[in-house]
């Protein structure tokens, strides 16, 4: 959801840039800021979370920032280029895990996914077998440049969910029948997300265009999203998602410094904890 948002507001604005005639240096000044601030972002996020401080990522992991900064910095080819093209795009990046095979990493520890002995094994990290490699996440940005192109085309949007109703509900199928998990983090399952499978993307994104349409309501069509101005609330959290992403890893940072050598929180407390800093980081933007 965060990446296929993120695709869909920096789409927005190199459209309106676009229409506007930017020129190349325009364009420059559009992008550099962006992709510096990303990568200087998904630096602090390293850091905070260090593993020599009980966290999970080495100072020089590529993440889901670096994933942003390299969408920004070839959005406005995205632009240019038409719903056709982007669709086949976004198709060849959900068959990329099949295409991948085992250079995804499917055998990758996660220290080991997050780590690079070399230049050669980062550039791997990011492009093909870390946590957010270009290879497939990117298919979750052009996700997002689609659904701000199909907002006005509502039947082709149904369209697409049917399509993905069909293929979520032969993935659970798939699940019973082979007797196997339907989604974990990483291992056996029909559904993983490190490495992403292909059945995680399809099923992902159609709970993403799932949940949008019915968040927007009538609002394409001149009524009111689903739940009127009730979650107006929530408004000044979106104006300020990145601060609050890389402000939530350093209370994260320090649970984990506390935690160093500790066993590991069962999954209810740790799911209330994580409830309570983010009502609490959203809550402090209100």
């Amino acid at each position: 959801m965060f990446v296929t948002i993120s695709g869909w507001g920096m789409y927005r604005s190199a459209s309106r840039r676009a229409e506007e005639g930017h020129t190349s240096d325009q364009w420059a000044r559009w992008i550099i800021p962006r992709v510096a601030l990303l990568c200087l972002c998904q630096l602090t996020v390293n850091v905070l979370l260090n593993v020599e401080r009980g966290g999970r990522f080495e100072w020089h992991t590529p993440g889901v920032l670096t994933l942003l900064a390299i969408s920004a910095a070839i959005c406005p080819i995205f632009v240019r280029t038409s719903k056709f093209l982007r669709s086949l795009m976004m198709i060849a990046l959900c068959a990329s895990p099949l295409i991948l095979g085992g250079n995804a990493g499917q055998d990758l520890s996660w220290f080991e996914r997050v780590d690079a002995a070399n230049v050669e094994d980062w550039f791997a990290r990011l492009l093909w077998n870390g946590t957010y490699p270009v290879l497939p996440w990117m298919f979750f940005v052009i996700l997002g440049t689609l659904l701000h192109d199909f907002t006005h085309e509502a039947r082709m949007r149904e369209r697409g969910i049917v399509l993905g109703v069909i293929a979520t509900s032969a993935t659970i199928v798939m699940s019973v029948t082979e007797d196997v998990d339907w989604a974990l983090t990483s291992g056996d399952a029909v559904l993983t997300f490190f490495p992403a499978s292909m059945p995680f993307l399809v099923v992902s994104a159609t709970l993403v265009a799932l949940l949008m349409g019915l968040l927007e309501g009538r609002e394409v069509s001149g009524g009111n999203p689903l739940m009127g101005s009730r979650l107006s609330f929530l408004e000044p959290a979106g104006r300020i998602s990145l601060s609050i992403y890389v402000a939530h890893f350093a209370v994260l940072g320090l649970v984990a410094l506390a935690m160093d050598g500790e066993p590991r929180m069962s999954l209810v407390p740790a799911f209330a904890v994580t409830i309570i800093h983010t009502a609490i980081g959203i809550s402090s933007t209100i």
